[in-house]
């Protein structure tokens, strides 16, 4: 399977761009654990264009990431490609569009998912995009703003119509949010249809290899994305990888893993981003990381209510102790 001339695997799993999640050190563990394709965090075009400090260390990307996308999202065209020409200085394999971020504070400003109320706008913006970069472009997009304004059919072949090289579907309105069920059926519509020559790649509710190879199976697509279901649990593309290739299920990762991989995960995040982020950002991998270990709520607190470095690392010894130890001795 090939993104414009970019070979990203037989049947690629890609890591979802996703807020405060997908920064390079957890690009980095799921890339090591299987991912085919990482995307960066969405970074604001207006951000990128005035150099505010948070959009532009978003750019940072390491040769062990790639192939990676970065994702831009914005409302405006001359921001967008204005951004396009800086993303495209940074030097990633593709450059991803955000149309489906359902967050109010973006979608309410026509950006992210609120350009599925402009179809044209959309078109337009994509179109001068792909004229202001040499990178493939690629696009995430949802099924439609709501259940009564689907045009996803219309929509991704215009996209590729205007010169996009791959289109990632999540199955559900920006209504929905992240509620209710992903519908995959026109994700796979527009997979097996014969006008499409570009991959299309599913995306939501894959988070276990039983559903993504109900999902490759039923559906015919050429890939899967994988969001939320990664976060504490790397180890999902892997997983999915080795029973597509045996038939076979992993045994899940021990605490001993879990934990070495969650304290690694921590270090590389400071170097990174320094303490502040670090200990706010790394609470929500924490309850997947420990999830449904017996009398663990304690420690779990500890971790998510830390506001200081040894802290957490003194916590991560005393799970250590109590839970690994015990674990190997049984």
């Amino acid at each position: 399977m090939k993104i414009a001339n970019i070979d990203v695997g037989e049947f690629p799993l890609l890591l979802a761009p996703m807020e405060d999640v997908s920064d390079p050190p957890f690009r980095a563990l799921c890339k090591e654990l299987g991912a085919d394709v990482v995307y960066t965090e969405f970074i604001s075009s207006e951000g990128l264009i005035r150099n505010a400090e948070k959009s532009t260390e978003k750019l940072d990307i390491y040769d062990e990431e790639r192939p990676i996308g970065i994702q831009i999202f914005g409302a405006e065209l001359e921001s967008m490609r204005l951004a396009a020409q800086i993303v495209e200085r940074t030097g990633p394999e593709f450059l991803d569009i955000n149309y489906g971020c359902p967050v109010k504070k973006v979608a309410c400003k026509g950006a992210g998912a609120g350009i599925l109320r402009d179809i044209p706008k959309m078109v337009r913006l994509t179109a001068e995009i792909v004229k202001a970069t040499s990178l493939p472009v690629t696009v995430k997009t949802r099924l439609g703003w709501d259940a009564k304004t689907i045009q996803i059919k219309e929509v991704a072949l215009r996209l590729q119509d205007v010169g996009i090289k791959a289109l990632s579907i999540h199955g559900r309105t920006r209504k929905q949010m992240y509620k209710g069920k992903a519908d995959w059926t026109l994700i796979g519509e527009i997979a097996n249809h014969p006008d499409f020559e570009i991959p299309i790649f599913g995306n939501g509710d894959v988070n276990s290899p039983h559903k993504a190879k109900e999902m490759r199976q039923k559906y015919n697509v050429d890939g899967i994305m994988i969001g939320r279901a990664a976060i504490g649990n790397p180890w999902i593309f892997k997983e999915i990888k080795h029973y597509f290739k045996t038939g076979e299920i992993l045994p899940p990762p021990t605490l001993a893993e879990k934990l070495k991989v969650c304290r690694r995960h921590f270090d590389m995040s400071l170097k990174w981003k320094g303490v502040k982020l670090t200990l706010h950002e790394m609470r929500r991998h924490y309850s997947s990381y420990f999830r449904r270990i017996p009398n663990f709520k304690p420690y779990r607190i500890k971790l998510v209510t830390s506001e200081d470095v040894q802290e957490v690392l003194d916590t991560f010894d005393e799970i250590q102790e109590k839970f690994v130890q015990h674990e190997i001795n049984m």
